[in-house]
């Protein structure tokens, strides 16, 4: 079984704001791409032009309709992937120690060549972060991109987690969330972020913003409703059609 550290020296992880997330999955692809061409095994597909296909991918977008106790419901889409937990169970439970945390960031990444696929991990993740890479037979899982953020290769802008740099909305947003005065620490403040399902125990260092109440519309009467439709439903012209039409408006010209 592997230890987790008693404490890390920074803790790096992702800000998703829920109010801002338009479902467009645009980081999925990002993160699909950049971990298949780069860090690890390929995430492979299984038939993925089929009847039946399936894939491993590291990040996935969920979407519900929620209603608030006052205003109209809501499509939020949520993000998901590894939160890199203090207190990860997925690490405890590894029988060879191929999952860690490391010390220096509080990265929670899995060792390829240590992984047996037991698939312990996937069962002790409260979250279902973590995916059974059917081609490779090893556990996998989101790293922050870690050989994207250390890359002095890269330009500094682009020293990001592929889902942060392609996300067009900025509704994901990354840092040291063990400094309070970071942008990302600063930002969960403002706004309130949040834990994912806190009864768990498992202190995740990613934190979420909830979406904001929307704004009401008021009607002319201050009822708080009004008929969006109402613009184009309305008749343009209520004068005569046709020929007595076209022969109005000319003498008009006259």
């Amino acid at each position: 079984m592997t230890t987790l550290p008693q404490q890390t020296d920074r803790k790096l992880g992702l800000v998703i704001d829920l109010d801002t997330c338009v479902g467009c999955h645009a980081c999925v692809i990002s993160c699909k791409g950049w971990n298949t061409e780069n860090y690890g095994a390929p995430l492979s597909d299984q038939d993925a032009y089929g009847a039946d296909p399936s894939g491993t991918f590291l990040n996935r977008v969920h979407s519900y309709e929620v209603q608030p106790e006052a205003g109209a419901a809501q499509l939020v889409h949520f993000p998901k992937s590894c939160l890199h937990c203090d207190d990860a169970p997925c690490v405890t439970v590894c029988p060879t120690g191929a999952s860690y945390k490391r010390v220096e960031d509080g990265i929670v990444l899995v060792n390829e060549s240590d992984c047996i696929g037991c698939g312990l991990c996937a069962w002790a993740c409260p979250y279902g972060a973590r995916e059974m890479d059917q081609a490779a037979g090893v556990m996998k899982k989101c790293t922050l991109c870690v050989d994207r953020i250390y890359n002095e290769n890269l330009p500094e802008e682009d020293r990001q987690p592929a889902c942060v740099r392609t996300c067009p909305a900025g509704a994901r947003h990354f840092g040291d969330l063990g400094d309070p005065e970071s942008a990302v620490s600063q930002l969960v403040a403002e706004r309130g972020g949040v834990d994912l399902m806190p009864e768990q125990g498992t202190k995740p260092v990613n934190k979420y913003l909830p979406p904001r109440p929307r704004d009401q519309l008021q009607g002319p009467e201050d009822s708080g409703e009004i008929d969006i439709l109402a613009p184009f439903l309305a008749p343009i012209d209520s004068g005569p059609k046709g020929f007595l039409g076209w022969l109005d408006r000319t003498l008009e010209k006259l």
